[in-house]
């Protein structure tokens, strides 16, 4: 199979028929074999229905209904599950994601040899209270990652399959997908500049808040990329340092009692040692433990499936 184009909803009726319609015309054009994977998180409106309904019609069309809502992340990480063709396509379900931009993208993955292509709005017709949060959001993670991507929020993607194979999504972590694939040594990370169209249905599912969660995630991509699986590294590292810089502070001060005659209790830097030293033991616990956990712990991405959708292409 060519491609698999994943697709995360959530109270998106009024755009999914349209939508598919939409794919599949843009694939028939271009003669790609091809699977639609709708995620359905958490809807509560008809989405799910309408789903079915182009299931019957439709063997392309692949379904997962979350019993609740779990969010971006989870969705693509069972969209990628499920996923069976050589080029991933993600995009959104609001019609601002065009399918005409599917076979390029798909080119430059098989043809130009991309590991993963990022999509890029330079033009959007999205409100300032989104756009803005959006810009200081990427100027962070580039200055961080060192990926030279003008847009990692953008939900238009093309993967090579082994990619989404490879890696872990979940959180808010769809917005560091091109981190976490670099790490996974897939350094071809290509960008491409994509249409972008106003919502014509429903409202967005963006809110400040989102931006909060971002930033702590890209500080959880940053430190598990680096130190997840030897935690040790950084919290034994920093524990031994702050442990002996307490022990020598009190071997001083010891020494000074016994040479000067100064009394121990009457200086504050007895009792900085003292924090000194507890916070070394505590940090090196720490990195032990964190040892402890990353090698017995079990999947981290369990979610409750309602209804799934299975079909194969003939």
């Amino acid at each position: 199979m060519d491609v698999s184009i994943v697709i995360p909803l959530l109270n998106e009726e009024e755009s999914l028929v349209e939508l598919y319609g939409w794919i599949e015309r843009v694939m028939g054009e271009h003669s790609l074999s091809y699977e639609v994977i709708f995620i359905d998180d958490g809807s509560t409106d008809s989405s799910w229905s309408i789903i079915e309904n182009l299931a019957q019609n439709n063997e392309s069309v692949k379904a997962v209904r979350f019993r609740t809502n779990y969010g971006k992340s989870a969705a693509l990480y069972c969209g990628f599950e499920r996923a069976e063709g050589d080029v991933v396509i993600t995009m959104d379900a609001d019609l601002q994601d065009s399918p005409d931009e599917i076979p390029a993208l798909y080119k430059m993955i098989t043809e130009e040899g991309y590991d993963m292509v990022s999509g890029w709005k330079r033009r959007r017709h999205d409100p300032k209270a989104k756009t803005l949060p959006s810009k200081l959001f990427n100027a962070t993670c580039r200055a961080a990652s060192g990926i030279k991507l003008h847009d990692f929020n953008c939900g238009l993607k093309a993967y090579r399959r082994k990619v989404v194979k490879s890696i872990e999504v979940y959180g808010e972590m769809h917005r560091y997908i091109p981190i976490l694939a670099k790490k996974a040594g897939f350094g071809r990370i290509g960008e491409k500049e994509v249409t972008h169209y106003a919502r014509r249905y429903g409202h967005s599912k963006y809110g400040w808040e989102r931006l909060l969660k971002g930033y702590l995630d890209l500080i959880t991509v940053m430190f598990v990329s680096k130190y997840g699986r030897s935690p040790m590294y950084f919290f034994g590292g920093a524990g031994t340092l702050m442990f002996l810089v307490g022990l020598v502070a009190i071997v001083w001060i010891v020494v000074e009692k016994f040479t000067l005659a100064r009394p121990l209790t009457n200086q504050p830097l007895f009792y900085m040692s003292l924090v000194a030293i507890l916070l070394g033991v505590i940090l090196f616990l720490a990195g032990f433990l964190g040892e402890m956990i990353n090698r017995n712990a079990p999947e981290r991405n369990h979610y409750y499936i309602d209804q799934e959708i299975k079909q194969t292409r003939r």
